[in-house]
């Protein structure tokens, strides 16, 4: 099993590096009851021995790629010894989305739990997404939870001699010599074509202050599977394709659209197989369709969708021809490449997990009452969103019979404080006809909404 970096984990990594800012996942688990602490500790036990038991290693070579090594700065599990109300969890969960996290030199992740005053608890898992995607996150949730976790015998941390490293890292370049040479043509032809027909968005934001620091807004959404099942069903549509639609719906509401008026939503698309070793095993196509007409007709986005699967296998997405180019590069160019890699001024993320195993809401060994995931970017600032076009991203999950999507949005030009945005989750869902819950349900404010 190599150790070698994937390119797009080394793409990644050096994104994240050039702006100066942590992309991470944060699971949220909810009891109504007091959780099992010796449960919860044997979950974080599971963890640190599996697939989240590694760190990133630099090459010596300026270079060189990557590798993945064994971690030797495991986070401990926190207990928050004085309970909170439930109206302070969002507070603390903002808290711990703020945690230092690390991907090269650890801890890439944090384990924490907040009992409340009520007897209920919460369970914050934050992790860096340089370590894992949200698909393999729940498989290592998964295996965690059912005490099955596969260890990965990665290499200890300057285990190689320099001699040994440098002269692996060197036959490791010469082996991407050809994919680097497809990548310069590949180069040289995105920005012939995107030089004159980029699309461009409603509006123009100001400049930013620089380095100014910025919370970017979150919602997190519950609704009742059977009434989502139903409801795309109704449109013509799948589950991805009605979250697909409500993204470009609330693309359309935040001022997210290209200058003819239409949303451009991203879908990854799951590439992890069996023993796939890959921190960020997707990929990503784009459609391009009416928000207005997606509210009630969603058999647009359906079909774009499809083709926009089947022109992914037939002709993959050009800037992943790019990437044997990113380790040669300087962070300034690195830098100045964020926006390209992020998908512009009016791209919309629209990210679905499926239906995630049992297991992986049984922290403690028990069933959570409530589960989400979340997008964060902590350490963001003012400037990287102004190079970026800012942010709008939307990611879901099936957890029994409940939908969850968490919203992660900011907007350069417009007000951007979480009740502007649950205002617009608000009529975005309205405009479907569907009845939701906005927050963790026992914690205040809460809204619920019905259409």
């Amino acid at each position: 099993m190599s150790n070698v970096l994937d390119l797009y984990d080394q793409a990644y990594f050096s994104f994240e590096r050039a702006a100066g800012a942590t992309c991470a996942l944060q699971c949220v688990w909810v009891y109504d009851r007091a959780i099992d602490i010796d449960g919860l500790r044997r979950f974080h036990h599971h963890l640190q021995r599996g697939r989240l038991s590694r760190r990133m290693e630099r090459s010596p070579l300026p270079f060189g790629r990557h590798r993945w090594v064994a971690s030797n700065n495991q986070p401990d599990l926190e207990i928050v010894q004085k309970p909170r109300a439930r109206e302070e969890f969002d507070a603390w969960l903002s808290e711990q989305a703020n945690t230092p996290l690390d991907a090269e030199h650890g801890p890439g992740w944090h384990l924490a739990v907040l009992p409340f005053t009520d007897g209920g608890a919460g369970v914050s898992l934050v992790i860096s997404h340089c370590l894992i995607d949200g698909v393999g996150l729940c498989e290592a949730l998964t295996e965690a939870a059912s005490g099955q976790h596969k260890a990965n015998d990665w290499p200890a941390a300057t285990s190689r001699p320099r001699w040994q490293a440098l002269r692996e890292d060197a036959r490791q370049s010469a082996r991407d010599i050809p994919g680097i040479g497809r990548a310069v043509v590949a180069a040289a032809q995105f920005a012939r074509r995107h030089r004159d027909h980029a699309a461009e968005p409603i509006g123009t934001p100001a400049a930013p202050a620089p380095g100014e620091n910025v919370t970017l807004s979150t919602a997190t959404v519950f609704l009742d599977a059977g009434q989502w099942d139903a409801r795309a069903q109704a449109l013509g549509g799948t589950s991805n394709t009605l979250l697909a639609g409500l993204a470009a719906r609330l693309a359309q509401r935040v001022g997210r659209l290209t200058a003819d008026g239409l949303a451009t939503p991203s879908i990854p698309v799951n590439e992890r197989t069996a023993g796939d070793t890959r921190a960020n095993a997707i990929t990503n196509v784009d459609i391009t369709v009416d928000p207005v007409r997606a509210a009630t007709d969603l058999r647009e986005v359906r079909a774009a969708t499809k083709q926009a699967l089947i022109r992914h296998r037939e002709v993959p997405d050009e800037r992943w021809a790019l990437l044997p180019l990113v380790p040669l590069l300087p962070q300034r160019l690195v830098r100045k490449l964020v926006g390209v890699a992020t998908g512009g001024t009016t791209n919309v993320v629209s990210s679905n997990l499926g239906a995630l195993d049992a297991a992986a809401i049984r922290p403690d060994g028990t069933d959570a009452d409530y589960f989400a995931m979340k997008s964060l970017y902590p350490g963001v600032t003012t400037a990287i969103m102004h190079r970026t076009g800012g942010v709008l991203a939307l990611l879901s999950g099936r957890v029994h019979r409940q939908i969850f999507i968490s919203v992660l949005a900011y907007q350069p030009d417009r007000s951007n404080s979480n009740d502007t945005l649950r205002q617009d989750v608000s009529g975005a869902l309205s405009d479907f006809s569907l009845t939701a819950t906005i927050g963790w349900p026992g914690a205040m404010p809460v809204a619920d909404l019905t259409a």
